[in-house]
Protein backbone atom coordinates (compact mmCIF):
# COMPACT_ATOMS: atom_id res chain seq x y z
CA UNK A 1 0.00 0.00 0.00
CA UNK A 2 1.19 3.20 -0.69
CA UNK A 3 1.57 6.29 1.91
CA UNK A 4 -1.35 8.41 -0.31
CA UNK A 5 -3.51 4.80 0.13
CA UNK A 6 -2.72 4.86 3.30
CA UNK A 7 -3.36 7.98 4.26
CA UNK A 8 -6.89 8.24 2.47
CA UNK A 9 -7.37 5.02 4.64
CA UNK A 10 -6.96 5.99 7.59
CA UNK A 11 -8.75 9.04 7.30
CA UNK A 12 -11.73 6.82 6.29
CA UNK A 13 -11.40 4.98 9.56
CA UNK A 14 -11.36 8.26 11.68
CA UNK A 15 -14.73 9.26 10.11
CA UNK A 16 -16.34 5.80 10.22
CA UNK A 17 -15.51 5.92 14.46
CA UNK A 18 -17.94 8.96 13.81
CA UNK A 19 -20.66 7.35 11.89
CA UNK A 20 -19.67 9.29 8.74
CA UNK A 21 -18.88 7.10 6.13
CA UNK A 22 -20.98 8.74 3.06
CA UNK A 23 -23.34 11.94 2.40
CA UNK A 24 -26.14 10.72 3.39
CA UNK A 25 -24.54 10.33 7.19
CA UNK A 26 -23.61 13.88 6.22
CA UNK A 27 -26.20 15.44 6.03
CA UNK A 28 -28.08 13.68 8.69
CA UNK A 29 -25.30 14.75 11.18
CA UNK A 30 -26.52 18.63 9.75
CA UNK A 31 -30.29 18.01 9.43
CA UNK A 32 -30.17 16.75 13.24
CA UNK A 33 -28.38 19.61 14.87
CA UNK A 34 -25.21 18.16 15.34
CA UNK A 35 -23.09 20.53 12.58
CA UNK A 36 -20.86 22.53 15.28
CA UNK A 37 -20.13 18.71 17.15
CA UNK A 38 -19.25 17.24 13.52
CA UNK A 39 -16.69 20.36 12.80
CA UNK A 40 -15.33 20.21 15.94
CA UNK A 41 -14.35 16.95 16.08
CA UNK A 42 -12.87 17.18 12.64
CA UNK A 43 -10.59 19.81 13.39
CA UNK A 44 -9.46 18.56 16.49
CA UNK A 45 -8.47 14.96 14.80
CA UNK A 46 -6.54 17.85 12.16
CA UNK A 47 -5.14 19.35 14.88
CA UNK A 48 -3.90 16.09 16.81
CA UNK A 49 -2.09 14.85 13.33
CA UNK A 50 -0.47 18.06 13.07
CA UNK A 51 0.68 17.83 16.61
CA UNK A 52 2.13 14.84 16.27
CA UNK A 53 4.24 15.70 13.31
CA UNK A 54 5.46 18.60 14.96
CA UNK A 55 6.88 16.19 18.15
CA UNK A 56 8.13 14.01 15.56
CA UNK A 57 10.42 17.02 13.82
CA UNK A 58 11.03 18.50 16.74
CA UNK A 59 12.40 14.99 18.03
CA UNK A 60 14.79 15.17 15.88
CA UNK A 61 17.80 18.31 16.42
CA UNK A 62 19.23 17.69 12.77
CA UNK A 63 16.37 18.70 10.99
CA UNK A 64 17.06 22.32 9.84
CA UNK A 65 14.23 22.96 7.21
CA UNK A 66 10.78 21.04 6.79
CA UNK A 67 10.09 21.12 2.55
CA UNK A 68 5.86 21.44 1.95
CA UNK A 69 4.42 20.31 -0.99
CA UNK A 70 0.88 19.47 -2.08
CA UNK A 71 -0.79 20.06 -5.17
CA UNK A 72 -3.13 23.35 -5.83
CA UNK A 73 -5.27 24.44 -3.07
CA UNK A 74 -3.73 21.53 -0.94
CA UNK A 75 -4.35 24.20 2.30
CA UNK A 76 -0.86 24.49 2.30
CA UNK A 77 -0.25 28.00 3.42
CA UNK A 78 -2.44 27.35 6.76
CA UNK A 79 -0.69 23.94 7.21
CA UNK A 80 2.25 25.75 6.92
CA UNK A 81 1.41 28.67 9.68
CA UNK A 82 -0.25 25.73 11.75
CA UNK A 83 2.82 23.69 12.30
CA UNK A 84 4.42 26.70 12.87
CA UNK A 85 2.76 27.04 15.75
CA UNK A 86 2.83 23.64 16.68
CA UNK A 87 6.52 23.33 16.54
CA UNK A 88 6.25 27.00 18.57
CA UNK A 89 5.16 24.59 21.43
CA UNK A 90 7.72 22.10 21.54
CA UNK A 91 10.17 25.07 21.73
CA UNK A 92 11.46 25.38 18.23
CA UNK A 93 11.37 28.90 16.26
CA UNK A 94 10.01 28.49 12.97
CA UNK A 95 10.27 30.73 10.05
CA UNK A 96 7.89 30.39 6.87
CA UNK A 97 9.15 30.67 3.57
CA UNK A 98 7.27 30.89 0.52
CA UNK A 99 8.54 29.38 -2.75
CA UNK A 100 6.74 31.89 -5.11
CA UNK A 101 8.99 34.80 -3.72
CA UNK A 102 11.84 32.89 -5.95
CA UNK A 103 9.50 33.08 -9.28
CA UNK A 104 11.47 34.13 -12.10
CA UNK A 105 10.25 37.58 -14.03
CA UNK A 106 7.23 36.55 -15.44
CA UNK A 107 9.27 37.51 -18.93
CA UNK A 108 11.46 34.98 -18.11
CA UNK A 109 8.42 32.18 -17.43
CA UNK A 110 8.98 29.07 -19.69
CA UNK A 111 6.42 27.94 -22.02
CA UNK A 112 4.24 24.93 -22.17
CA UNK A 113 3.81 22.75 -25.56
CA UNK A 114 1.00 24.92 -26.59
CA UNK A 115 3.92 27.97 -26.22
CA UNK A 116 1.96 29.35 -23.52
CA UNK A 117 3.81 30.54 -20.15
CA UNK A 118 4.05 27.71 -17.79
CA UNK A 119 3.78 28.95 -13.96
CA UNK A 120 3.61 25.52 -13.14
CA UNK A 121 6.83 24.24 -14.15
CA UNK A 122 10.15 23.93 -12.00
CA UNK A 123 11.88 25.73 -14.16
CA UNK A 124 9.20 29.06 -13.50
CA UNK A 125 11.67 29.30 -10.48
CA UNK A 126 15.21 30.54 -10.13
CA UNK A 127 16.56 27.46 -9.17
CA UNK A 128 19.90 28.64 -8.81
CA UNK A 129 19.48 31.52 -6.68
CA UNK A 130 17.09 29.79 -4.60
CA UNK A 131 19.56 26.68 -4.04
CA UNK A 132 22.36 28.83 -3.25
CA UNK A 133 20.03 31.00 -0.58
CA UNK A 134 19.26 27.78 1.26
CA UNK A 135 22.87 26.62 1.38
CA UNK A 136 23.55 30.23 3.45
CA UNK A 137 20.67 30.13 5.36
CA UNK A 138 21.99 26.66 6.42
CA UNK A 139 25.03 28.30 7.21
CA UNK A 140 24.29 31.00 9.04
CA UNK A 141 24.70 33.70 6.56
CA UNK A 142 22.44 36.18 6.36
CA UNK A 143 20.62 36.56 2.60
CA UNK A 144 18.69 39.54 0.91
CA UNK A 145 14.90 38.15 1.05
CA UNK A 146 13.15 38.51 -2.22
CA UNK A 147 9.54 39.09 -2.30
CA UNK A 148 7.25 38.08 -5.71
CA UNK A 149 5.26 40.98 -7.10
CA UNK A 150 2.25 39.38 -8.57
CA UNK A 151 0.61 42.19 -10.04
CA UNK A 152 4.01 43.28 -11.44
CA UNK A 153 5.23 39.45 -12.73
CA UNK A 154 8.46 40.55 -11.47
CA UNK A 155 10.98 39.36 -8.30
CA UNK A 156 11.61 42.26 -5.72
CA UNK A 157 14.18 43.05 -2.84
CA UNK A 158 12.48 45.47 -0.18
CA UNK A 159 15.28 45.69 1.96
CA UNK A 160 14.23 42.46 4.20
CA UNK A 161 16.69 40.01 5.35
CA UNK A 162 16.77 36.76 6.87
CA UNK A 163 19.34 34.82 8.92
CA UNK A 164 18.99 31.42 10.81
CA UNK A 165 20.07 31.42 14.73
CA UNK A 166 19.53 28.94 16.92
CA UNK A 167 16.68 27.16 17.30
CA UNK A 168 14.88 28.04 14.27
CA UNK A 169 13.57 26.20 11.47
CA UNK A 170 12.88 26.82 8.40
CA UNK A 171 9.31 25.83 6.59
CA UNK A 172 9.46 26.07 2.95
CA UNK A 173 6.14 25.78 0.92
CA UNK A 174 5.18 24.92 -2.52
CA UNK A 175 4.34 23.01 -5.11
CA UNK A 176 7.56 22.00 -6.23
CA UNK A 177 9.14 21.35 -2.33
CA UNK A 178 9.27 17.33 -2.39
CA UNK A 179 11.11 17.77 -6.13
CA UNK A 180 15.02 16.50 -4.99
CA UNK A 181 16.38 18.69 -7.80
CA UNK A 182 15.66 22.05 -6.05
CA UNK A 183 17.38 20.77 -2.33
CA UNK A 184 19.81 18.50 -3.77
CA UNK A 185 22.97 20.48 -1.90
CA UNK A 186 21.15 20.45 1.22
CA UNK A 187 22.18 16.89 3.57
CA UNK A 188 19.18 14.36 3.50
CA UNK A 189 19.26 14.38 7.69
CA UNK A 190 18.54 18.12 7.66
CA UNK A 191 15.42 17.95 5.62
CA UNK A 192 11.53 16.53 6.74
CA UNK A 193 9.85 15.99 3.92
CA UNK A 194 5.24 16.92 4.21
CA UNK A 195 2.59 16.12 1.62
CA UNK A 196 -0.23 17.73 1.99
CA UNK A 197 -3.36 17.27 0.37
CA UNK A 198 -7.15 17.12 0.83
CA UNK A 199 -7.76 13.18 0.36
CA UNK A 200 -10.86 13.07 0.48
CA UNK A 201 -12.40 9.65 1.53
CA UNK A 202 -16.06 10.43 2.09
CA UNK A 203 -18.44 9.18 -0.53
CA UNK A 204 -21.48 9.64 -2.20
CA UNK A 205 -22.29 6.01 -1.59
CA UNK A 206 -21.09 2.73 -1.34
CA UNK A 207 -19.62 2.31 -5.01
CA UNK A 208 -18.58 5.98 -5.85
CA UNK A 209 -15.90 8.25 -3.68
CA UNK A 210 -15.64 12.04 -4.34
CA UNK A 211 -12.57 12.55 -6.28
CA UNK A 212 -9.74 14.23 -4.08
CA UNK A 213 -9.03 16.95 -7.37
CA UNK A 214 -12.89 17.79 -7.52
CA UNK A 215 -12.80 18.80 -3.68
CA UNK A 216 -9.61 20.80 -4.78
CA UNK A 217 -11.26 22.03 -7.56
CA UNK A 218 -14.42 23.47 -5.70
CA UNK A 219 -11.78 25.12 -2.84
CA UNK A 220 -9.62 26.86 -5.23
CA UNK A 221 -12.84 28.05 -6.86
CA UNK A 222 -14.00 29.68 -3.78
CA UNK A 223 -10.62 31.14 -3.15
CA UNK A 224 -9.72 32.36 -6.31
CA UNK A 225 -13.30 34.34 -6.11
CA UNK A 226 -12.98 35.53 -2.14
CA UNK A 227 -8.91 36.73 -2.33
CA UNK A 228 -7.92 37.68 -5.60
CA UNK A 229 -11.51 38.26 -7.74
CA UNK A 230 -11.00 35.44 -10.03
CA UNK A 231 -14.35 34.11 -11.50
CA UNK A 232 -15.21 30.33 -11.93
CA UNK A 233 -15.63 30.62 -15.45
CA UNK A 234 -11.71 31.72 -15.59
CA UNK A 235 -10.57 28.66 -12.62
CA UNK A 236 -12.80 26.13 -14.76
CA UNK A 237 -10.51 27.51 -17.47
CA UNK A 238 -7.37 26.71 -16.02
CA UNK A 239 -7.91 23.72 -14.00
CA UNK A 240 -6.86 21.27 -16.65
CA UNK A 241 -3.48 22.86 -17.49
CA UNK A 242 -2.80 22.98 -13.55
CA UNK A 243 -3.76 19.30 -13.28
CA UNK A 244 -1.23 18.83 -15.96
CA UNK A 245 0.99 20.64 -14.17
CA UNK A 246 0.03 18.39 -11.12
CA UNK A 247 0.85 15.35 -13.04
CA UNK A 248 4.04 16.21 -13.79
CA UNK A 249 5.34 18.05 -11.08
CA UNK A 250 4.44 17.18 -8.27
CA UNK A 251 2.49 13.66 -7.89
CA UNK A 252 6.01 11.83 -8.87
CA UNK A 253 7.69 12.82 -5.70
CA UNK A 254 4.47 12.40 -3.26
CA UNK A 255 6.04 9.40 -2.17
CA UNK A 256 9.40 10.64 -1.28
CA UNK A 257 7.40 12.04 1.83
CA UNK A 258 8.59 11.53 5.51
CA UNK A 259 4.88 12.46 6.25
CA UNK A 260 1.37 12.89 4.52
CA UNK A 261 -0.78 14.95 6.20
CA UNK A 262 -4.66 15.27 5.25
CA UNK A 263 -6.05 18.23 4.88
CA UNK A 264 -9.29 17.33 4.04
CA UNK A 265 -12.58 18.03 6.17
CA UNK A 266 -15.46 15.53 6.47
CA UNK A 267 -18.06 18.75 6.28
CA UNK A 268 -15.79 20.68 4.12
CA UNK A 269 -18.09 20.55 1.07
CA UNK A 270 -21.19 21.21 2.75
CA UNK A 271 -19.23 24.48 4.09
CA UNK A 272 -18.08 25.48 0.30
CA UNK A 273 -21.66 24.85 -0.91
CA UNK A 274 -23.23 27.93 -0.67
CA UNK A 275 -20.07 30.25 -2.11
CA UNK A 276 -19.31 27.70 -5.41
CA UNK A 277 -22.92 27.83 -5.85
CA UNK A 278 -23.32 31.32 -6.19
CA UNK A 279 -19.78 31.32 -8.16
CA UNK A 280 -20.62 28.53 -10.45
CA UNK A 281 -24.37 30.18 -11.02
CA UNK A 282 -22.24 33.29 -12.68
CA UNK A 283 -20.84 31.27 -15.49
CA UNK A 284 -22.03 32.56 -18.85
CA UNK A 285 -24.56 30.38 -20.76
CA UNK A 286 -22.72 30.71 -23.46
CA UNK A 287 -19.44 29.87 -21.88
CA UNK A 288 -17.48 27.08 -22.79
CA UNK A 289 -16.96 26.38 -19.80
CA UNK A 290 -21.23 26.36 -18.41
CA UNK A 291 -21.27 22.25 -18.97
CA UNK A 292 -18.71 22.14 -15.94
CA UNK A 293 -20.25 24.64 -13.97
CA UNK A 294 -23.59 22.74 -14.39
CA UNK A 295 -21.96 19.68 -13.41
CA UNK A 296 -20.73 20.70 -10.45
CA UNK A 297 -23.75 22.43 -9.28
CA UNK A 298 -25.30 18.91 -9.79
CA UNK A 299 -22.81 17.47 -7.50
CA UNK A 300 -22.84 20.08 -4.83
CA UNK A 301 -26.39 19.64 -4.89
CA UNK A 302 -26.02 15.98 -2.95
CA UNK A 303 -24.80 18.39 0.22
CA UNK A 304 -27.06 19.79 2.70
CA UNK A 305 -25.23 23.60 3.23
CA UNK A 306 -24.03 25.05 6.26
CA UNK A 307 -23.11 28.31 7.83
CA UNK A 308 -19.51 29.08 8.11
CA UNK A 309 -20.17 30.63 11.70
CA UNK A 310 -19.01 27.68 13.86
CA UNK A 311 -15.88 27.08 11.87
CA UNK A 312 -12.51 28.47 13.54
CA UNK A 313 -10.72 31.18 12.51
CA UNK A 314 -7.60 29.03 11.88
CA UNK A 315 -9.19 25.86 10.23
CA UNK A 316 -7.91 25.01 6.82
CA UNK A 317 -11.50 25.61 5.43
CA UNK A 318 -11.08 29.61 5.86
CA UNK A 319 -8.12 29.88 3.67
CA UNK A 320 -10.96 29.11 0.79
CA UNK A 321 -13.67 30.69 2.73
CA UNK A 322 -12.06 33.65 4.19
CA UNK A 323 -11.83 34.71 7.55
CA UNK A 324 -8.15 32.84 8.23
CA UNK A 325 -6.61 34.24 11.28
CA UNK A 326 -3.34 33.33 8.46
CA UNK A 327 -2.62 35.81 5.80
CA UNK A 328 -3.89 33.63 2.68
CA UNK A 329 -4.70 35.64 0.18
Amino acid sequence: MTKLEQAIQNYASLNADLGLRDVTDLNLAITSGRTQKVIDDAERQQEADLHRIAGVIASRPEIKMILLSGPSSSGKTSTANRLALHLTDYGKKPLILSMDNWFVNREDSPLDENGEKDYESIYALDIKTFQRDLRDLIDGVRIAMPTYNFSRGEREFRGETLQLHSGNLLIIEGIHALNPMLTETIADRNKFLLYASALTSLRIDDETRISTSENRLIRRMCRDYTTRGVSAEDTLHRWQSVRRGEEKWIFPYQENADVMFNTAMIYELSALQPKALFILRQVPISSPMRAEAERLIHFLSFFTPISDIGIPSHSIIREFIGGSAFDVA
